[in-house]
């Protein structure tokens, strides 16, 4: 695919694609520059980096490119590669749902019809409000109930307060969901069985969760999880809870069996930094005797990505586990 950005005025001295991939630098044309690009990947989120001649730098969104992605760090331009559409059922309708706001400041979303006595399957979502309001959650959720490609259930939606500590292996944020934030919402709304998910460091805080607690959870959801490992991930060290995660994905990856496996469904990027250490452990799981597959998809460490990889995989992963 040729980019173009056009500079008649020589405005820039230098123009670089920044995105999850390394740099890539543009080309002078006449009075244009030029990147004939070849990703890995059916779509990328990126930022132009503009060089003045004076040494001066900053990133924008293309101004050529009419696409945009939200993400947790605000928009991107989003460079769609052939064959890239994006999911239909961003279109469809789905079941009418509403919000119940509970203890501990989770947001719990169910059918409009759900009596708070119905005992109802619950998905429990670390970084829910920005995987509902990024990835659209319960929209799809809606849309599956609709489809009878998913039981009614309801979502809980977890924000967390300081998203570094808690979801790094941290053994006190896995006993406040235990502990209290699951009986808070039982208190409210009748539960039955309960699936978790999380992307990045909010799915390694489920799969912690669950080792710690493996009586309550029957499925997890695990979308380009934080396994770090120093094979695959020493360039991370910097970040302050390395050591505790390394810890935490050594104890398990060292583990031969596990009392109490359950279904699990990973998906990650095939292009992202975190593949390799999701490829680790959705082996070692399985080999734990977890029913444990990974789904990669051509594509990076984003939202847009983790809801691509909704369909169909997490409904396949509900009807297992519920």
């Amino acid at each position: 695919m040729l980019l173009r950005l056009p500079d008649p005025e020589e405005r820039y001295a230098a123009v670089r694609l920044c995105s999850d991939l390394p740099a890539r630098e543009y080309e002078r044309h006449g009075d244009e520059w030029r990147l004939e690009l070849d990703a890995p990947v059916a779509r990328l989120e990126y930022e132009l980096e503009l060089v003045h001649p004076d040494g001066g730098r900053e990133c924008v969104l293309d101004a050529e490119n009419p696409y945009r992605a939200p993400g947790a760090f605000g928009e991107k331009s989003e460079l769609r590669l052939a064959g890239y559409a994006p999911p239909a059922w961003l279109e469809e309708e789905g079941v009418v749902g509403g919000y119940t706001d509970v203890a501990d400041g989770v947001r719990v979303w169910a059918p409009e019809d759900a009596e708070p006595g119905e005992p109802l399957p619950l998905l429990v979502a670390n970084d829910g409000p920005e995987y509902d309001s990024l990835a659209r959650l319960t929209h799809f959720l809606a849309v599956s109930i609709a489809r009878g490609t998913a039981p009614r259930h309801r979502a809980a939606l977890l924000a967390p307060r300081a998203r570094n500590d808690e979801y790094s292996a941290n053994t006190r944020y896995g006993e406040r969901l235990v502990r209290r934030v699951l009986p808070a919402i039982g208190e409210a709304v009748a539960v039955g069985r309960v699936v978790g998910m999380g992307a990045s460091l909010g799915g390694l805080a489920m799969l912690h969760a669950q080792r710690r607690h493996p009586k309550v959870f029957s499925g997890l959801f695990l979308q380009s999880g934080s396994f770090f490992t120093p094979r695959y991930d020493a360039h991370e060290v910097r970040f302050s809870r390395y050591r505790r995660v390394v810890r935490f994905v050594r104890e398990v990856l060292v583990t031969r069996t596990h009392p109490d496996p359950v279904p699990v469904v990973l998906t990650c990027g095939s292009a992202e930094e975190n593949v390799h250490n999701n490829r680790l452990m959705a082996a070692t799981l399985a080999g734990q005797g977890y029913p444990a597959v990974l789904h990669e998809v051509p594509d990076m460490h984003n939202y847009t990505a983790w809801r691509d990889a909704f369909d169909p995989y997490l409904p396949e992963l509900l009807e297992r586990a519920w």
